[in-house]
Parts: structure tokens; sequence; C-alpha cells
């Protein structure tokens, strides 16, 4: 088997048929959907505004701790008040909301917590004052053209299990750890809501990774919060985590999420149609609960997923010889015996969103690139070098093609 070549680590290799099918029925289902919407006699088209030279401020927001969190008991994993940045939106973004909430995996042991609480993942004391908002954040209308003048939220991520944490007694062997992540969410919505998201025309719930996957826990929670007659869709990036076994066989990440449901009670925030059904701790896979949403949701993924190669499919403890210890770090690295097996975890990607694919009001973004997250990152975001579609069209054309809601109505 010849070894796909790649001359940088988010360049995608050269696409079979197969991926081009993947993309372009995404790209389809995309097209139905707006056909719904669209009033074909309307004469407006949405453009930036180019009446007067565009002034953006930029890309660097500063923090804020939330001002409701203590009093709703919600804390990071040390105690610390939870944050996010916020970027206020103008003229015709005003009243359109975009809600980013942040990744960074999870923690499901209390000494993983523990040393989890000592970084800006589990406390905000250690948060960055300020950061740059890129992508999908960006303020940047030649970046971001759709949502530059978007009012932009991005969420700290600190509790470890993706905002949807909340056991019963959480104070275990007398480490004084706050698994409220689901009270982190509430109280920043809550808190948004208050700011001018209650007056939402139009939002969007996305986040990266781990915040991916809260994207898609919470989405219908955003949608409800809204006003009824609010366009309001959910965007997961690199969030949908795959049931698969290691290569060992071993059920690595079934047996890390059990024990992350178990030690921050998560399952009484996931989607409880499915935890009626099942283990509640397979409920935080988005292939279980995906079909339960009501609200559209649209799916950025890499089938090469390299956190999911190196952490699900090739964790260390899977690789005692350190045969994978190139492989998993850099695709370039793999001999072809390993890319059969790489190729085998695509093919399970596959297999994951094949029942998604029949949603009509869904889309995807599916490429065969050796990534995670695309959103986010200008350069796979909106730039020369972004993943495309025969040479035309990047993630951003094919995600503005599902949620420019401007023309909806």
């Amino acid at each position: 088997m010849a070894i796909p070549r790649f001359s940088s680590l988010l360049r995608c290799r050269k696409w079979a048929k197969s991926d081009w099918l993947v993309a372009s029925i995404g790209f389809v289902l995309i097209v139905f959907f707006l056909s719904f919407f669209i009033d074909p006699t309307s004469d407006s088209v949405p453009s930036v505004d180019r009446s007067r030279p565009i002034i953006f401020p930029s890309d660097l927001v500063k923090l804020k701790l939330s001002s409701i969190a203590k009093e709703r008991g919600a804390f990071c994993l040390d105690g610390s008040l939870p944050g996010y940045h916020f970027h206020e939106g103008s003229g015709s973004g005003s009243q359109s909301w975009l809600v980013h909430l942040e990744g960074g995996g999870w923690c499901n042991t209390v000494a993983s917590c523990s040393a989890r609480a000592l970084t800006k993942l589990g406390s905000s004391n250690y948060f960055e004052q300020e950061v740059a908002f890129q992508g999908v954040l960006s303020s940047d209308p030649s970046q971001n053209p759709e949502f530059f003048n978007w009012n932009k939220v991005a969420i700290r991520y600190c509790d470890g299990a993706s905002f949807a944490g909340h056991p019963e007694a959480e104070f275990k062997n007398g480490t004084r750890l706050f698994f409220r992540g689901q009270l982190i969410w509430e109280a920043i919505i809550d808190e948004l809501l208050s700011m001018g998201m209650s007056d939402a025309k139009q939002a969007i719930l996305t986040g990266c990774s781990a915040g991916g996957l809260a994207s898609l826990i919470h989405c219908d929670y955003f949608r409800d919060h809204l006003p009824k007659d609010a366009a309001v869709k959910c965007v997961s990036d690199g969030g949908y985590f795959l049931n698969v076994p290691d290569v060992l066989g071993n059920p690595t990440i079934r047996s890390f999420y059990h024990d992350v449901v178990n030690l921050q009670g998560v399952d009484k925030n996931l989607d409880q149609r499915c935890v009626a059904k099942t283990e509640p701790s397979k409920c935080m896979f988005p292939q279980e609960f995906i079909k339960n949403i009501r609200t559209p949701v649209f799916l950025v993924n890499a089938a090469y997923d390299y956190w999911q190669i190196q952490n699900v499919l090739v964790p260390i403890s899977a690789d005692p010889d350190k045969s994978w210890a190139k492989c998993r770090l850099n695709i370039k690295e793999c001999d072809a015996a390993q890319m059969k097996v790489l190729h085998g975890f695509r093919s399970s990607m596959m297999d994951a969103i094949g029942e998604f694919h029949q949603n009509k009001d869904g889309g995807m973004f599916i490429d065969s690139c050796y990534a995670h997250c695309q959103t986010v990152m200008s350069v796979t975001w909106h730039s020369p070098t972004s993943p495309r579609i025969e040479n035309k069209v990047t993630t951003f054309n094919v995600l503005l093609a599902f949620w420019s809601f401007s023309s909806y109505k």
C-alpha cells in the first residue's frame, strides 16, 4: 500500500472518490436545508456594508469573570470564578450572537482533576487576561466576512467534564474539587441573556474538541433559552468522539468516559432518552444521542482526527513497545501497516456519522486531514491553505451556506 505524503501537519492528503462523496453530500444537504428558508423573491443579498471604511478593533479580547457565578455556586475545579471573553457586536451584527465553548479534554480521577486545578483548564487564576479571537471569532471582515461584527463570546473551560458535571457529593477523599460544569454553563448563559442575548435574532453555539462535544450536549438548552423566532444552530468542531477500541483492543475511551461521568455526576445532564436505554457514559458519544437533538447541527471533523488517533486509537498505554511512538505524533512517520489501521479509523468515523447523513436539517464538513479543530484557527478557517473542495470551497464557505441566517426571513 502506498503511503500518502503530507507536506505539513494540517494539509490534506489527496482525496479519494469516497472523500469527495462525503463532502459533496454534506454540501447538498446544506443547500437542500437552505431551500426551505431562502425567499426566492427577495432581492437582498448578504454583503458587507462598504458605504464607509471598515474599522475593526484588535482581535485581542479581555477576560471577564462571571458576575453571577458565586451566587449560583458555579466554580472552576479549584473554586475560582469561571469566565469568558466578550466582543460586542455592532451594526447589522448587533442582534446576532456566536457563543464558543473552549475545549481541553477531561479529568476522570481525583488525582487528575487535582492536577488540572493547577492549570488554566481548572482555575481562572491561570486564565490569560486577553486572548486572540481567530477564525470564526475574528473581527477581521476579510477573514470572517459573515460574523466579524456579531456579538462573540468565548467561554473558558475549567471544569473537566464538557460543562456538564454536577454530582450530589463532590468533595471526595478530603479533596475540595468543585465539579460544577453544568452550573458554569447555566450561569454564563443567563449572564449573556441579561447582556442582550435574550433579544437575539440569530445565534450559533459552537465549540472545539471537548467544547465541541459540549455544544452538542447543550444544543437544545441553548435553543430553548433564546427567542422562539430566533434562528439558532449548533456547530461541533472536532467534537465527534468515537467509541472505538485502541490498537490493543482495549475500551480506553469508553472506560475513561465512564470514570468522568461517575466522578463528576454528568449522567443527569446528558440526553435522558439515551440514558434511559443504555449505560450513561455511552451517552457521551455523539453517535448515541445526536439523533435526539432537535436543533439543526453542523459537524466539522477531520476523518484522521489527530487528537483521537493519539489518545483514543493509540494512547501511550496501548503502545508498550513504542512501535507507534513516531507515527502517533507524525503521520508522515507511519508505515504501511500503521496507515492501514488509520484508514480503519477513518472508516469508523464514516460509519459513525452515517445515520446523521440522513438528517435534512443538518450538515457536515468531514475532510481527510490530520487535524483537530478547524474553525478557530485562521489557517484552517478561511485562508489560502484552508481545507477545500476542488480547490474552491473552504470550511468557511460550507459553514456559511449552513448558518447564513441573514437571508432566512
